[in-house]
């Protein structure tokens, strides 16, 4: 199906400080599969945004890049600073990433101990490492999980704890992938409220659109490995033969 152009192109009217800004990104797999074909948008302190579109049109592939997993051509900046090979450690604690299956996450006994890996790993001291865990697993709700064993939660109870493991790192931007997916409806209301009430930056891709429209005043449409929408939500699901040509229903 054709990519139609580009809706709006979204101008926040104040923006408080870039947290990140990517310039004509651009990616091949290696079977020459081209994944992502000049992608440009920048996120501002506190944003939240939906990133939207069918299967394969590259949403994944975009977040991998945030935090150097995947490396293509284009630039990328987190708060100012380059993604550069250098300084790779320094952009993978700014950008905290939650993979869909939280199991690729949590594989620490306990979840104090994934709370902290990454702490831990950032050479900080005891008292710190214990002052970030207790401080992530209070944002997420989860204090009281503290000495629980990973493996023994619910699907809903490992996604906030994965989302503590990114929280630790007190990173700038969260990018999550497909947070709502195969919660029930108890455990997806439970999420809706923490994603709400947590005072960061985030990049959200979901197929869920009555997540977008409850969560997300902006939204960026991705198909075909371009962006082909970038406003306010209100707007986009306003826009049937929009959502239509991009495989998206209005919630």
């Amino acid at each position: 199906m054709p990519v139609t152009h580009l809706k709006s192109s979204f101008v926040p009217p104040e923006c408080d400080g870039e947290v990140l800004s990517v310039n004509d990104l651009q990616f091949a797999y290696p079977d020459g599969h081209v994944a992502l074909k000049g992608i440009s948008f920048t996120l501002c302190q506190g944003d939240k945004v939906a990133l939207v579109g069918p299967n394969g049109a590259g949403k994944s592939t975009l977040m991998l890049h945030l935090n150097g997993i995947l490396n293509g051509h284009g630039l990328i900046d987190v708060a100012g600073k380059r993604l550069t090979r250098d300084n790779l450690p320094a952009i993978r604690a700014m950008v905290g990433l939650v993979f869909q299956n939280p199991d690729d996450q949590l594989f620490s006994p306990t979840v104090f101990e994934d709370v902290a890996f990454g702490p831990l790993h950032m050479g900080l001291s005891e008292s710190e490492v214990k002052a970030r865990v207790d401080s992530a697993l209070e944002a997420v709700r989860m204090s009281a999980y503290r000495d629980r064993l990973s493996h023994h939660l619910s699907v809903g109870e490992k996604k906030r704890i994965a989302i503590a493991t990114v929280l630790s790192m007190n990173p700038s931007l969260l990018v999550l992938d497909e947070p709502s997916a195969g919660l029930d409806p108890r455990a997806r209301r439970t999420l809706i409220n923490l994603l709400r009430d947590l005072p960061i930056t985030m990049l959200v891709s979901t197929h869920d659109m009555r997540l977008v429209e409850e969560l997300f005043p902006r939204t960026i449409v991705m198909d075909e490995g371009q962006i082909v929408a970038n406003g306010l939500t209100c707007d986009i699901l306003e826009d049937e033969a929009l959502l239509s040509a991009h495989g998206l229903e209005k919630p």
